[in-house]
């Protein structure tokens, strides 16, 4: 039609949206990214599962949201996969990604005039990778990534604005795994954090990329007052207030046809309806007003339900532990509440809901416990395609049904015990964007 297109070029986003050719790029600049491949068949995906390994990621090609995307365990769950939820061809293939399990993942809002790159912010997920970016909370700045994590992703940021031929917004997702920094993909736009991340910074992302898609350079934007005359998002001030993202989740909402509640896991298929901000000068007071935005407060006080997989009971040790030590009652499967006991931690155990009750197993069950009324908090985290996750099921939608926190990973139980410690305390006091960007000397 002829209509002149501002900013970046289609053919980069399209570049950014091909495997093969932005996985070029990536090598180009010594960017490791996890192992994967395009399939147009079953036989295909079988094939590139096999040789990079499971877990893998599985998902169509050009898709937002994560939809229909799924981590794969095994051949028969891929095989179902590629039956159930696709219509392969050559114009419609199936991305398999190797699954990086217990990697941290990182949220990059940058600006890039063709020339230098503005970090917006940096962001790093409370939930592992694996949880659909829009489902997961973060943080703003990172609280737990090192000086030389920080400026590895800065590079790698640079080399992937410059590599696609970015003009205006840019989002990169990360996954820092063992030390090294994994490009997870690249959508040269702007993305669902770009209000977060402006709204905690006092720096207009949009306008500024408005501007940049027009011909102004970050140099001028910046001698302007628009954009940081010193430093970025990668090198926030020291005493700069800390913000957290917090999806908000309709499980509540829904019900299934008997009354019952849905289950709250999260996963590579975003969920979410919405999303708050707390913020704070520390993590736990904003963590704790992210939590009373979307879903109301943390419990101070009472019942605290614990079952975990194998995998997360030696992490899970001291997030219950600091529970009990402040006064909450915790109750445990068999299995978990042996290893509580162990650390020094009381509890009383609660026997699974599909376990017969036999001698010495206790007559409450988990599931009467919460319908009771009787918890006040639920940490189940599962794993794999069966065992914990399908055990958990019930347990988590029990929990919604209650209209009770459920915590499903190691990291949100970490962050909530924090949260639950400020609120104890007393700490969360309630400051205007304005005060907090004034005292920064923001705009």
């Amino acid at each position: 039609a002829g209509v002149p297109i501002v900013g970046t070029r289609p053919e980069a986003i399209d570049l950014a949206e091909d495997r093969g050719r932005f996985g070029q790029v990536l090598v180009n600049a010594g960017l490791p990214a996890p192992k994967f491949g395009t399939a147009t068949s079953f036989d295909e995906a079988r094939e590139i599962a096999s040789a990079i390994g499971y877990p893998v990621l599985v998902r169509p090609s050009y898709v937002l949201g994560g939809r229909g995307m799924e981590i794969v365990y095994d051949e028969k769950t891929l095989h179902g996969y590629i039956t159930r939820a696709t219509q392969l061809s050559p114009e419609h293939p199936v991305l398999v990604d190797r699954f990086l399990e217990d990697a941290i993942e990182i949220d990059v809002d940058a600006l890039c005039d063709g020339t230098e790159v503005y970090i917006g912010g940096i962001m790093e997920h409370i939930e592992e990778a694996g949880i659909h970016s829009g489902d997961s909370a973060c943080a703003l700045p990172p609280v737990t990534l090192g000086r030389s994590d920080i400026d590895a992703v800065r590079r790698a940021t640079e080399a992937i604005a410059h590599g696609v031929g970015v003009v205006g917004l840019l989002n990169v997702q990360y996954a820092l795994k063992d030390d090294v920094l994994y490009v997870l993909e690249a959508n040269p736009r702007a993305s669902r954090t770009v209000p977060f991340v402006s709204k905690a910074t006092a720096v207009p992302l949009a306008k500024a990329c408005a501007r940049v898609m027009l011909g102004a350079s970050i140099s001028q934007l910046r001698e302007e007052g628009l954009l940081a005359r010193h430093g970025d998002g990668s090198n926030p001030d020291p005493n700069a207030p800390i913000a957290v993202k917090e999806a908000v989740l309709p499980f509540r909402r829904f019900r299934r046809m008997d009354g019952s509640g849905i289950d709250s896991l999260l996963g590579p298929e975003m969920k979410s309806t919405g999303e708050v901000m707390g913020i704070d000068h520390d993590f736990g007071s904003a963590f704790a007003k992210s939590q009373t935005a979307a879903y109301g407060s943390l419990p101070n006080s009472g019942t605290v339900f614990v079952s975990v997989a194998n995998r997360d009971k030696r992490s899970l040790v001291f997030p219950v532990k600091r529970l009990a030590d402040l006064g909450f009652r915790v109750l445990a499967t068999d299995g978990t509440a042996e290893m509580l006991r162990r650390n020094g931690i009381p509890c009383s155990i609660v026997r699974k809901h599909f376990e017969d009750p036999g001698e010495g197993r206790p007559a409450l069950t988990a599931l009467d416990a919460i319908n009771a009324g009787e918890v006040d908090m639920v940490i189940n985290t599962p794993y794999g395609n069966s065992g914990p996750r399908i055990d958990g099921y019930e347990i988590r939608s029990a929990a919604v049904a209650a209209n009770i926190p459920c915590v499903t990973t190691v990291q949100g139980a970490s962050a909530a015990v924090q949260g639950i410690e400020a609120a104890i305390r007393g700490d969360i006091g309630v400051r205007s964007l304005q005060e907090l960007h004034a005292a920064l000397g923001g705009p």
